[in-house]
């Protein structure tokens, strides 16, 4: 591959949306948030911008012109929007007179979502991406490159090119129930079969979220049922609403709630109307709204990201996976967040044959909904070789103890198991 070029973008927009999107399809763990349209939709609202601390610099490796690989990367000024933590290692630097910021970051903008980064079409040439990467970062001398909540190949391709690498946990919801008489430490295999709720079904997917519900140990069944009486009981309904189906006056609304919500916890939206304003536009098809009524007046709404179904982008197939993203809210309602970022998501999935729930980045609440652990993984480099040799020994530690954390939450199953 001695013919290979590289080259260097400042936008989404200077890349040829379809060559980035066959890429993007030809990769095992991709999401729509690695789609062109929602990278240059971030890129053009000006969410993800040199103003906001994000400064776009994508990495493509060209053949002819043939696109053969292809990662989003930006430099960062500040941490923030990663949801992978490197605070500490910033202050340390700081405390020694050496400089962390600028660093380059490979991920999806305030995305804490598991999937594709180094795009590529061969294995030969995704490593030779990830080794771009780091040629790329030592002669631009920013302090480090990190590669966040990469697929398996992305990892495998950093490793080989000397990244270290670091593990975090995320709690995902499977549309398939363990057996009983089975203790569940980890996500049920592809290869389970759904043991409650379903005699004689061939798929193993919950019926309904009553099904569901009987899946789980009384305890967590009973808690779950009073936080959504507690919702209906203050007159509170939904309603759901996906792709062109969402208005603009759906939209506006959806904002309304998630920037207010926002700025109640003291900071602004990563994410402004412009953004979401190009999402109906050029990806409605990605996107599923919930909103809660109270007396015929909208208070609450949440956003959730859709998977393509198989075979493409048809808005018509069935979604593979859900994304739990956004939510927002107008008044104060007991158990209305549960409701809304859980429960409502969680029945629409079983209603739908939707295979995964994803819900985001912490968060070991989730477990009581079902929602189990997984581990998720990220690739870093430092250019400082002192450094880099105190990161490993953080690394292997931490390390460790994200193992003991997942054999602690495994020992936490909600599923019931037989009398």
């Amino acid at each position: 591959m001695t013919d290979t070029v590289i080259r260097i973008h400042s936008a989404a927009s200077e890349i040829d949306a379809a060559a980035w999107d066959g890429l993007l399809a030809l990769q095992p763990a991709r999401s729509p948030f690695m789609r062109h349209a929602y990278l240059d939709a971030l890129d053009a609202s000006r969410s993800a911008s040199p103003a906001s601390g994000w400064t776009p610099q994508f990495i493509t490796l060209w053949q002819g012109n043939q696109l053969n690989a292809a990662c989003p990367l930006y430099i960062k000024d500040h941490s923030y929007g990663e949801y992978v933590f490197d605070w500490a290692w910033a202050n340390a630097y700081e405390q020694h007179g050496l400089t962390y910021y600028p660093k380059a970051v490979v991920a999806v903008p305030f995305t804490p979502v598991p999937g594709a980064r180094l795009l590529a079409r061969d294995e030969a040439s995704r490593t030779l991406l990830a080794q771009a990467l780091v040629a790329w970062c030592k002669e631009s001398e920013v302090s480090s490159l990190h590669l966040l909540f990469g697929a398996d190949e992305d990892i495998a391709a950093c490793s080989e090119a000397g990244l270290m690498l670091r593990h975090t946990v995320q709690f995902h919801w499977t549309n398939i129930a363990p057996a009983l008489g089975t203790d569940v430490s980890s996500l049920p295999s592809e290869g389970a079969r759904f043991a409650l709720g379903r005699p004689g079904g061939e798929t193993g997917r919950w019926t309904d979220f009553d099904a569901f519900l009987a899946s789980l140990s009384h305890d967590k069944r009973k808690k779950i049922r009073q936080e959504r009486r507690k919702v209906r009981d203050a007159g509170v309904s939904f309603r759901w609403f996906r792709g062109t189906d969402i208005s603009d006056a759906d939209w506006d609304l959806f904002y309304r709630c998630y920037a207010r919500t926002y700025r109640e916890h003291g900071n602004p939206p990563y994410l402004n109307r412009d953004f979401f304003h190009r999402m109906a536009a050029s990806m409605p098809e990605a996107w599923l709204l919930f909103i809660a009524e109270r007396g015929g007046k909208p208070i609450a709404a949440s956003l959730i990201a859709l998977s393509a179904g198989r075979g493409g982008d048809d808005a018509s197939e069935r979604p593979l996976v859900a994304y739990g993203r956004y939510w927002g809210a107008l008044e104060r309602v007991d158990c209305l967040h549960f409701e809304a970022c859980y429960y409502q998501p969680l029945q629409w999935c079983i209603e739908h044959g939707v295979e995964r729930f994803e819900g985001g980045a912490q968060g070991e609440h989730k477990m009581a909904r079902a929602l189990m652990p997984v581990m998720t993984t990220s690739a870093h480099w430092l250019a400082h070789p002192a450094f880099a040799d105190a990161v490993e020994r953080f690394l292997e530690r931490e390390g460790a103890g994200i193992e003991n954390y997942m054999d602690h939450l495994g020992e936490r199953s909600p599923f019931r198991t037989a009398e």
